[in-house]
Parts: structure tokens; C-alpha cells; sequence
């Protein structure tokens, strides 16, 4: 897998810090039903993005690039608020968006290359693809093996020997159950190690942020997760020690001094997109509207240092692209589950 970041030229565009961007934008805390009315998605009026899952991780990460890249295309004092909405790391918001019992002309929902995962095993209900608007991709992630700081395991050898020898004294925790990005992740490492992935021990949290918590904590000893998750959980000063980033080169920034694990013999890669769809029903005026602003928000001279101080990495896509990558990943990820023996629920065409 090409990393993307490699063919992109980076802007010198100052930025706040990490720290600030986090907490300089609104976060509103109303049920989702405030807002299924319909309304004018003008440009003087407030925007939601809904995090589907818990504060702290990869759905709260776009939500808060969004809402940074929004708002800085937009006059007055129109803001991108956020609401989380957590229900089986994105499986509620998408039924009720499907149903349209979510979402109006001004509210996003976040996703990720998990909830198209989530959606090729039938996860996400019997909703497909064609269930909702799909706006586009706002930036790439890429996957990381975590351990505490003060873990015994100082690389990823050490950790598949350790699995080698008892895969059940290695607990994965990570956002997502059975079949889930993370899941997958774990048990191709699992599977690098020579042991079967049901033997493997993985615990279920309900996004990354909080299974972060739950390592730096000590009740798992792994995380699968996603690099953005894990340099936010050590820039908020969590003990924790990446070992490995599931990308086939090694990405620039923070993490260039980590390993990828294909350097370390390991031949796991993992690339997540992170974007954005609008609920089923939404007048097409209204998803040209936010697909225009996405497409304008990401041309602007600061996109490539907003990127970089979110810890992501540029990967953007919308129209006709987006459409075509949507159908390839489905089909790719509903044969790589295949091969993982994962259940397969059938989907409404």
C-alpha cells in the first residue's frame, strides 16, 4: 500500500497547538432527535458532526479535523459543533441515519474504513452501502501495536513470541468486537505469530479512546488500534509505547522513529480512512453543499499543517472517486473477512 503522505508536498502554514486545536472547539451535548427537522444548510448557520462512539477517539478525531476544516471556509459565526452518539462503534448512527431518525441538512456523521468493514459483514443491520450520503475523506490513518511504556515487550518480536508461546496471556483491547477493523488487526498478528486467532483473547470497548484508558491501565496488555489514537493518548501524557505502525513505509512526523512492522518482519499493514456521509433522505442541494465545502476546506493552504497536527495523515476523496473506492473496499474487506472465517449477514441491496 502506497503511503499517500509520500506524494503530497507539505504546507508551511503555522498551526496552534495539538492541545488547542482539541479544545477550542464546541462540543454540544443534546440528544440527536434536536435535530432532525429540516433546515437551510447556509453558511450562517451552526453545523453538528456526530462522533459515533465515545469522547477520545478515531470518530472524535474527525470530528474535530472536520470542524477545524469547516469552519475555516465558512463567514460569520457559524460553528461545527459535535455530539457523540455511541452504539456498537458506529452501528446506531448508521441505522438511524438509514431510518432517517438521524441527521439534517446540517448534520455529519463521521466514519471510518471500520464502519465500512462493519457495513461488508452486515454489522451495521440490514442496511448497505447505498443506505446513506457519503460525502468524503478528510485524511488517511494508519494502524499501531501499542503496550504500556513499562510493558516487558520492547518490539513487536517480543510480543509475538510472547503470543507464540500462549496466545491467551496476551489480551487485545480495542475499539470494536468480533470482526472489527482492530479485531483483524490483532488476529493477522496472532496469525504472524503461527497461532490460530481463536485462540487469542480480545476484549470489546466502545471506541479507541476508551480502550486506551484501558491499557494505559493496565486490564489489557495490547492495543490494535490507529496511530492518531495513540499519539492524542501520549501527547495527553499516557504511559504508552508504540512498537509498531501497520504502514508499509514509515509515515513522517512523530512517529517517524517508529518501526513499521513489515520492517520488523511482519508483514501487517493497515491503512484507515477517516470522513464523513449525511443521513438517507437529505436533499441533494444539501450534500452538494457540504460535499463543495469538504472539497474547498481541504484545498486550502493550512489543510496539510491542520493534518499534521491531528496526527493524520492526506488522503482525500469525493464524487465520483469516493463512490468507486466505497464499492472496492466493501468487496475487499467482505472477501478478507471471508478468509478470516468472520460471519457474513447478508445486507438490502
Amino acid at each position: 500500500m502506497q503511503n499517500p503522505w509520500l506524494a503530497a508536498s507539505r504546507q508551511d502554514a503555522a498551526c496552534k497547538t495539538r492541545r488547542a486545536l482539541l479544545t477550542a472547539i464546541p462540543v454540544l451535548a443534546t440528544s440527536p432527535s434536536a435535530f432532525t427537522q429540516v433546515l437551510d444548510p447556509g453558511v450562517n448557520k451552526n453545523a453538528v458532526c456526530i462522533a459515533p462512539a465515545k469522547l477520545g477517539g478515531g470518530f472524535d478525531l474527525t470530528c474535530r479535523l472536520a470542524a477545524k476544516a469547516i469552519d475555516g471556509t465558512r463567514s460569520g459565526d457559524a460553528k461545527t459543533l459535535i455530539q457523540y452518539l455511541p452504539g456498537g462503534i458506529g452501528a446506531l448512527a448508521y441505522d438511524k441515519a438509514a431510518t432517517q431518525q438521524l441527521g439534517d441538512e446540517r448534520t455529519l456523521i463521521a466514519f471510518s474504513s471500520g464502519s465500512l468493514l462493519n457495513i461488508a459483514q452486515g454489522r451495521f443491520g440490514p442496511h448497505s452501502i447505498a443506505s446513506v450520503n457519503w460525502l468524503g475523506v478528510l485524511a488517511a490513518d494508519y494502524g499501531v501495536v501499542a503496550v504500556r511504556a513499562d510493558s516487558p515487550y520492547r518490539s513487536l518480536d517480543d510480543l509475538l513470541r510472547a503470543i507464540r508461546a500462549n496466545p491467551a496471556a496476551i489480551p487485545f483491547g480495542a475499539g470494536g468486537t468480533v470482526g472489527s477493523q482492530d479485531w483483524i488487526k490483532a488476529a493477522r498478528l496472532v496469525r504472524a505469530a503461527g497461532r490460530d486467532p481463536r485462540e487469542m483473547r480480545f476484549v470489546a470497548f466502545e471506541g479507541g479512546g476508551e480502550a486506551l484508558r484501558a491499557l494505559a491501565g493496565g486490564h489489557v496488555v495490547a492495543f490494535p488500534g490507529d496511530a492518531a489514537e495513540a499519539q492524542h493518548a501520549i501527547s495527553a501524557g499516557e504511559r504508552i509505547r508504540i512498537l509498531a505502525i501497520l504502514a508499509s513505509d514509515r509515515v513522517p512526523g512523530k512517529l517517524a522513529h517508529i518501526p513499521t512492522a513489515m520492517e520488523q518482519g511482519v508483514d501487517v499493514t493497515w491503512m484507515t480512512v477517516r470522513g464523513l456521509y449525511m443521513a438517507a433522505g437529505t436533499p441533494p442541494s444539501a450534500i452538494r453543499y457540504w460535499s463543495d465545502t469538504l472539497q474547498k476546506a481541504m484545498g486550502l493552504p493550512g489543510y496539510m499543517a491542520l493534518l499534521e497536527n491531528f496526527d493524520l495523515y492526506p488522503y482525500s476523496l469525493v464524487g465520483r472517486p469516493l463512490q468507486e473506492y466505497l464499492k472496492q473496499k466493501i468487496q475487499e474487506y467482505r472477501e478478507d473477512a471471508e478468509k478470516m472465517g468472520v460471519r457474513i449477514w447478508r445486507n438490502r441491496p
